[in-house]
């Protein structure tokens, strides 16, 4: 087991093993007391016992990507996983157990030689201990609800497993607590979904910033009617040839056949507003590609800052996220609605997370240079300040955890 002392040892490794694969250049000047490259269960054991020992907290870093960098905490032992990656496919069972520094590409990848995928986010370097909070597709559910055990690492160094028959309080809190899980995670055990590899379609519009209203009305009021597997969602962006904010509108729908897919996108396609400068009807989708747009929409080596609300039901949609939206910064930041219904409308399983909310707003912005990274996080803040006063929570994955637990969970939830 290698561990870099702060105090001790070459700083240079010290300073490497600190920002370890993290993903976002705008970091938390924080010096962990030592940090542990974690590789087996035994080490992550070995090293809360050394926090024990040392009288303080432990840290854990996945796959790195947290925006805020929770895993930087001053004076702790942290915990680094990012090296230890397995996958352990049960095909008969359509059962993995995957470490939770493998990422959504990596499973995914591992999966479809299988026939099989796992519901997780498009973007592919996420690792699978960070993405756990979110992820909903239409009738498919939380990606979180897909897990039916996890292995952990409790706070006196002892591991357990745990699901719905046993240490079932800590099985909940794995599903939905984010940050403020109350134990490390070593192993997910995750249902796993067929591959819809003959139905697996997309279809894409992209219309200017004029027609913002007529295209975001359109898409809100398809959606009860939109078919069950269609991933639907609005991306305001700037692309290369436009100086003017455009707007994306992205169904992805996965069914068990090429035919069904296509008569599911073509439904929408029938009621589309005029005036869309591209359009992209029916085309033929993977994992893959989908991983490889998001990976060049979120480049490596820059300053990212976010925040994001789940919006009242109440709330004119259209108008609380007009000002966002059009206003989003120039370059490569963009912004994000995400339709939750129907599922937002039905019972939630039995554990941590609890959304009542229809709508999802995020906001991504990305810049080159400190300074920039700056103005940008100014805009974010004012402009969700605003946005909140029509919300009803935040998505605690990519929040920086100021407000109250009753923000981020609700009702007894959040004791």
């Amino acid at each position: 087991m290698k561990i870099s002392w702060k105090d001790s040892g070459d700083k240079a490794s010290y300073d490497l093993a600190r920002f370890s694969r993290m993903f976002n250049l705008r970091r938390p000047d924080h010096f962990p007391r030592a940090v542990i490259d974690a590789t087996c269960a035994g080490d992550v054991v070995a090293g809360v016992k050394l926090a024990i020992q040392q009288n303080c907290q432990v840290a854990v870093r996945a796959g790195g990507h947290a925006m805020f960098g929770w895993s930087l905490q001053n004076d702790s032992i942290l915990i680094d996983l990012g090296n230890w990656k397995e996958v352990v496919v049960e095909a008969d069972s359509s059962v993995a157990k995957v470490t939770p520094s493998t990422t959504g590409e990596e499973l995914n990848n591992q999966l479809q030689a299988y026939g099989l995928m796992f519901p997780t986010g498009h973007c592919p370097g996420i690792g699978l201990g960070g993405f756990f909070c979110f992820k909903v597709v239409k009738n498919w559910g939380w990606a979180c609800e897909k897990i039916i055990g996890v292995e952990v690492v409790t706070a006196t160094g002892e591991l357990l497993l745990c699901n719905d028959k046993q240490n079932a309080e800590l099985y909940w809190a794995a599903r939905g607590s984010g940050p403020l899980f109350p134990a490390i995670a070593t192993r997910f055990h995750l249902q796993l979904l067929p591959y819809p590899s003959s139905g697996f379609l997309s279809s894409t519009y992209i219309y200017p910033s004029a027609l913002y209203r007529q295209a975001f009305e359109w898409v809100q009021s398809i959606v009860p009617e939109a078919d069950e597997d269609t991933e639907i969602a609005m991306t305001a962006f700037y692309p290369d040839s436009e100086h003017e904010v455009c707007f994306k509108l992205h169904f992805v729908t996965m069914k068990s056949d090429a035919t069904a897919a296509e008569n599911a996108l073509l439904k929408l396609h029938q009621s589309r507003p005029s005036g869309a400068l591209r359009e992209s009807i029916c085309q033929k989708e993977s994992l893959t590609h989908l991983h490889e747009e998001q990976a060049m929409a979120n480049p490596d080596s820059h300053y990212y800052h976010t925040d994001n609300a789940f919006l009242a039901d109440t709330a004119n949609v259209t108008d609380v996220l007009r000002e966002s939206f059009l206003g989003l910064p120039r370059g490569k930041s963009y912004a994000l609605w995400y339709p939750m219904y129907p599922r937002s409308q039905r019972a939630v399983s039995d554990m941590a997370l609890s959304i009542p909310s229809n709508h999802y707003f995020t906001i991504y912005t990305i810049s080159e240079t400190e300074n920039a990274a700056a103005q940008s996080s100014k805009w974010v803040d004012m402009t969700m300040a605003k946005i909140r006063e029509h919300a009803v929570g935040s998505y605690v994955g990519e929040c920086e955890l100021k407000l109250p637990h009753e923000w981020y969970w609700k009702g007894q939830n959040a004791q």
